[in-house]
């Protein structure tokens, strides 16, 4: 007898199709977590369409937040998305399962972006500059006022999703440290903070060509970040636990 919690096979691309890997890793990352409210009594794993409609309403879901905030009415993302208010509910039964959700499916974009880069760019320069991009086009900075009172950061799959961010941006960044195009006073506390921060709208704000100013900086930054550095930095490098012992305070 079949067991009943028996992963659902991945749908594999056509001969001689182009794969992005973040597609394939996003796609992962939200069959992964409709399956997870899936029970273990022999109820069928969502079907390949159904994903799609996952990861579309939680693509939605993630822009209407950046805009107006995570406080947003369900009407209106159910709107943006296409689907009725039965749909969206049915897919996320409330508030906090959706928020829940947009952040790990951000989280796990931003991580596939991360390994895809450094295994795919010239350099590992250049791969910084290509995550660094990506990763503003993914929203993260969206992500720091989704945290907020109420949001389980203990949760086991938040946990798991972070784990999976933090070594993929420290593989990227150790990367180019060690090979002598990224100077060394510089941790990934300092990368994550500046990307937050120079990709984040400002909130109230109907700013045109945002996306447009975040990148202009965010390669100013990059530069920035060249070895051999044409400055000294005050301070010491920060690192990801100093974050989040920040956070804590």
């Amino acid at each position: 007898m079949k067991s009943s919690t028996a992963t659902a096979p991945a749908v594999r691309p056509a001969p001689g199709a182009i794969v992005d890997p973040v597609q394939v890793q996003a796609q992962a990352c939200v069959r992964a977590h409709a399956q997870a409210q899936v029970p273990a009594t022999g109820v069928p794993r969502p079907r390949a369409d159904a994903v799609r409609n996952r990861e579309r309403i939680l693509r939605v879901a993630r822009e209407a937040f950046v805009e107006s905030g995570s406080t947003i009415p369900f009407d209106e993302v159910a709107r943006r998305a296409g689907i009725g208010n039965a749909t969206l509910y049915r897919h996320f039964p409330d508030r906090a399962t959706l928020v829940h959700h947009v952040v790990l499916f951000t989280m796990g974009r931003v991580t596939a972006s991360a390994e895809a880069s450094l295994a795919e760019e010239p350099d590992a320069f250049a791969a910084l500059c290509r995550f660094t991009h990506a990763a503003a086009d993914e929203r993260i900075g969206a992500l720091c006022p989704m945290l907020a009172d109420g949001f389980d950061r203990e949760h086991p799959e938040l946990l798991a999703a972070r784990t999976a961010l933090e070594a993929a941006v420290v593989t990227l960044l150790t990367a180019g440290q060690e090979a002598g195009l990224v100077r060394t006073d510089i941790g990934v506390g300092d990368l994550m903070v500046a990307l937050s921060q120079l990709s984040r709208p400002l909130p109230g704000t109907a700013c045109l060509d945002t996306d447009r100013f975040a990148h202009r900086h965010l390669q100013l930054f990059l530069d920035g970040l060249r070895a051999p550095a044409r400055s000294e930095l005050p301070g010491s490098a920060s690192t990801l636990d100093d974050l989040r012992q920040q956070k804590t305070m």
